[in-house]
């Protein structure tokens, strides 16, 4: 939906050759920014309250004392979202580093065996078969669980955007992700596993402080609280920052992270809640970890899963400076080309996935486990091949030493040369190109932080080069994935690579090696992910090292603008895949030519404040709308409403083309209450449904008017349908009163609540909230419901239970103020109501996507 202004292009003619040649290397043209692959509809959360008269029962009943307990209940809830996260990342990183540790002390001994005896073959194998093993176990856990696929960010984003995203929250998900994520970590898989633990933390937020699951059904308490979508909203904001902090030990960087990325409302308690989670989750990492690894319980010395160790000089080397004003250039310089990257990055996956959905995602499922094998197996060659035949055997120094007493220090090693690789090298040297292949990516990483010297430029180069493509690959098939670690790792071997070339060629002996590979990972991230203020924070905080500040945030900003002029952001651009509908920070300038009368939905399906429970079964039955106007008959405006074949309201005009879609829907409906079990409501539709259908070739308007079907069998408990409805009576002016929706009718219907025509509205049973809410976030189907315990004759009273004060917005209101309204406040359903307060129109989430608004502008500049 949003567009940067970088993107704005009014003719060839303002950007050279180069840029369209750039523009045409990344594939970023506008046939295949218009090309739509298959989409699936998604729903929209509700997080608007509804303020009826169940919940005003509830805030009169609440005193002061009812308010701090329920406030200190989701202190609690926060709390235990941010340790249960934190046990998450504790399980899947103690069972990666037990695996990765087991395979590669079978397979570096196999590889020194093998050297002398010449079975290199056989070591291949073995690593193979620990490879491909992991990887099948991580593509059959994504079987039982799609959405556990990936990293998870795009959905979470999704959801607190507004879209229920169906599984992304559940119990079965958050298992399948986190045993899955740890194969494929653990099978050696260009992939991470930080990204997955924002989706863990954001599954835990959602699910704890509701007491109850879908997986466990027998696990039930009754716990009252929390029991709508904006609760839950907030809690998962809470869990995903959570799993930021507890992967990068960044509890600041998490919560700025659901604030940029995540959450599109935001107040000022949810910040105090989602930091003080994050650090929840942080602690209760670092005083596991420390106690399992050190044995120094409470020792709090590793905060999070990655942790990019301590950036300094050697006491030695006076000339030394992490970074210099000089330095400033060059990270700009390396922010672009990070930007080039990135953007490069995103197109080749945003090919592979239109890819995979269009030839491998439609057939059996087997064929994703082959497509996630097949990766494995190229992966698991290409590392044992490039480290035996493309390393560099280099000699061991001092300085290597000492780095490697910093990767000890950071727990990643037990010794001083558990880090460097020997493989296929005479002794005291080292197989530079196996020492970043053969080890966890953390290590990888902190190695090209740390090292000083022990990297060819060749090395380098080529490591860069199979790392990109394989991590571009691996990113979207059917196993657990996160993007962060492999592109951090990536950009880290572009920046040691630009130092070196500054040291060999320029003759730069003072720069400091690790701040340019830190600078380089920063630049690469910031090109793919396109995030500024939570990931400058994030990698400050991971470094520990303050004046690391102005010189990330320079690059990011740079790496972003430089990757916006050619496409978006890799989790926007799976996000537009997925065809779901979220509504970015704001819309285009242009696009406040539109006014609200323009996107509106004018073809209305709505409810009386006294229908009978035939017509409410038979809008149930026969529309997929999940919130009703209730309205009322404003018969003094039938003259001004109607004129010709128009309705005239507000200056809004309906075409007669509108009248009878309108009239098609009712009579549609009055057709489908065939199926309602009841002979007594069949017969009743019998009378009323004509047997033939009418030639296409006539008049529908004049055929509407001469045959006259009910749009509804009753209106009010003292007015019968009546047979001789004209046009004017059909489609007179409607005065909104309210929003019922769907879930709120159906739990009426289901619990009986209802009156007969003999008896007064105020004898209709009344619930409670608790009553309303108790079966979400699955309330009960229209069509599972046993219909013939109802009596279709039965009225029931919807006033108490709709929402009487909904937002509106009026038919002139600019389409910007509906975009902010609509997206701030998280709204479901925004109706349009005129000066004399008639409805008509209603908003929803799918009337504000860019497609949509692009296509009534272009209506718009043709009626101009």
């Amino acid at each position: 939906m949003f567009m940067s202004t970088c993107m704005c292009i009014h003719s060839p003619d303002d950007f050279p050759f180069p840029y369209l040649f750039l523009q045409t290397i990344l594939g970023e043209t506008h046939e295949e920014e218009d090309e739509i692959l298959p989409r699936k509809d998604y729903e929209s959360l509700d997080y608007d309250r509804c303020i009826n008269d169940p919940y005003l029962e509830v805030l009169e009943s609440m005193d002061n004392k009812k308010a701090q307990r329920y406030e200190a209940v989701k202190w609690v809830m926060v709390f235990a979202i941010g340790v249960c996260t934190g046990l998450v990342g504790l399980f899947v990183d103690f069972f990666v580093r037990l695996f990765t540790q087991l395979k590669f002390r079978v397979v570096q001994s196999s590889v020194e065996e093998c050297t002398e005896k010449g079975c290199l073959a056989l070591s291949l194998l073995e690593l193979l078969g620990f490879n491909l093993t992991f990887v099948f176990l991580a593509s059959l856990l994504v079987l039982i669980q799609p959405v556990a696929a990936g990293s998870g960010i795009p959905e979470i984003k999704c959801y607190l955007n507004g879209v229920k995203v169906p599984g992304v929250v559940r119990l079965r998900t958050v298992v399948c992700k986190a045993m899955g994520v740890l194969f494929s970590v653990a099978g050696g898989l260009f992939v991470g596993k930080e990204g997955p633990m924002i989706h863990s933390g954001a599954v835990v937020g959602a699910g704890l402080p509701q007491f109850q699951s879908i997986s466990l059904r027998k696990i039930q308490f009754n716990f009252p609280y929390f029991r709508s979508d904006r609760d839950k909203r907030d809690f998962v904001s809470a869990g995903a920052a959570a799993g930021v902090a507890a992967a990068f030990g960044a509890p600041i960087g998490g919560t700025l992270f659901s604030l940029e990325e995540g959450s599109s409302f935001w107040n000022q308690g949810l910040t105090w809640k989602v930091l003080f989670c994050s650090m929840a989750a942080t602690f209760t990492l670092n005083f596991f970890r420390s106690g399992i690894q050190f044995g120094s319980w409470g020792s709090f010395q590793l905060p999070g899963l990655l942790n990019f160790g301590e950036f300094k000089c050697s006491e030695s080397d006076k000339k030394c400076h992490l970074w210099t004003a000089v330095d400033l250039g060059f990270f700009i310089l390396m922010g672009i080309v990070g930007g080039l990257l990135g953007a490069t990055f995103n197109c080749l996956n945003k090919r592979l996935a239109k890819y995979r959905m269009r030839n491998v995602h439609p057939k059996p499922k087997l064929v994703r486990v082959l497509e996630s094998l097949l990766v494995s197996l190229t992966t698991t060659v290409v590392v044992f091949v490039a480290s035996m035949v493309l390393g560099e055997c280099r000699q061991m120094s001092s300085t290597s030493h000492s780095g490697n007493d910093t990767l000890s220090l950071q727990g990643m090693s037990e010794d001083v040369n558990s880090s460097i690789k020997t493989f296929f090298c005479p002794n005291e040297t080292y197989n530079d190109m196996a020492t970043l292949f053969f080890n966890p990516q953390e290590s990888a990483i902190l190695q090209l932080f740390h090292q000083d010297g022990t990297f060819s430029p060749v090395t380098l180069s080529l490591f860069f080069l199979l790392y990109f493509l394989l991590s571009c690959w691996t990113y979207g098939i059917s196993v657990p994935s996160g993007l962060f670690v492999p592109s951090l790792l990536c950009g880290a071997a572009f920046g040691r690579l630009v130092a070196n070339l500054l040291k060999s060629y320029i003759g730069l002996d003072h720069i400091y090696s690790g701040t340019f590979a830190l600078i380089g990972a920063a630049a690469f991230l910031g090109g793919v992910v396109r995030m500024t203020i939570s990931l400058t924070v994030i990698l400050i905080e991971s470094t520990n090292e303050i004046t690391y500040g102005l010189p990330i945030m320079i690059t990011l900003m740079v790496a972003k603008w430089t990757g916006d002029f050619f496409n978006k952001g890799i989790y926007d651009i799976h996000v537009n895949l997925r065809g779901v509908p979220l509504l970015e920070w704001e819309t285009e300038v242009e696009m406040d030519k539109l006014r609200a009368s323009d996107i509106m939905e004018p073809n209305l399906t709505y409810v009386y404040p006294h229908t009978r429970i035939q017509s409410l079964v038979s809008i149930l039955r026969t529309t997929v709308h999940h919130a009703f106007p209730v309205v009322t008959e404003n018969r003094g405006n039938e003259r001004e409403f109607m004129k010709g074949n128009q309705l005239i309201s507000n200056n809004i005009k309906f075409k007669k083309s509108s009248i009878l879609t309108r009239a098609g829907e009712q009579r549609k409906r009055s057709q489908s209450m065939k199926s309602y079990p009841s002979s007594e409501l069949r017969n009743m539709c019998d009378e009323h449904i004509a047997t033939e259908e009418p030639p296409e070739k006539e008049d529908l308007l004049q055929q509407m008017l001469e045959r006259r079907y009910t749009p509804y069998p009753n209106l009010y408990p003292d007015q019968s349908p009546s047979e001789e409805w004209t046009m004017e009576e059909r489609f007179r002016p409607l005065t909104f009163h309210g929003l019922i929706l769907r879930s709120q009718l159906v739990t009426l219907l289901v619990r009986g609540v209802c009156y007969s025509e003999s008896q007064s509205s105020a004898s209709q049973p009344r619930l409670s909230h608790a009553e309303m809410s108790e079966d979400y976030p699955r309330y009960p189907d229209i069509h599972d419901l046993d219909l013939t315990l109802l009596n279709p004759r039965m009225i029931v009273d919807v006033t108490p239970y709709m929402n009487p004060s909904p937002f509106a917005v009026s038919p002139n209101t600019h389409v910007s103020q509906v975009f902010n309204l609509f997206r701030t406040m998280g709204l479901r359903h925004l109706p349009v109501v005129n000066a004399v307060g008639e409805i008509v129109g209603i908003i929803t989430r799918h009337n504000l996507t860019h497609e949509f608004l692009q296509a009534r502008l272009r209506q718009h500049y043709q009626t101009i």
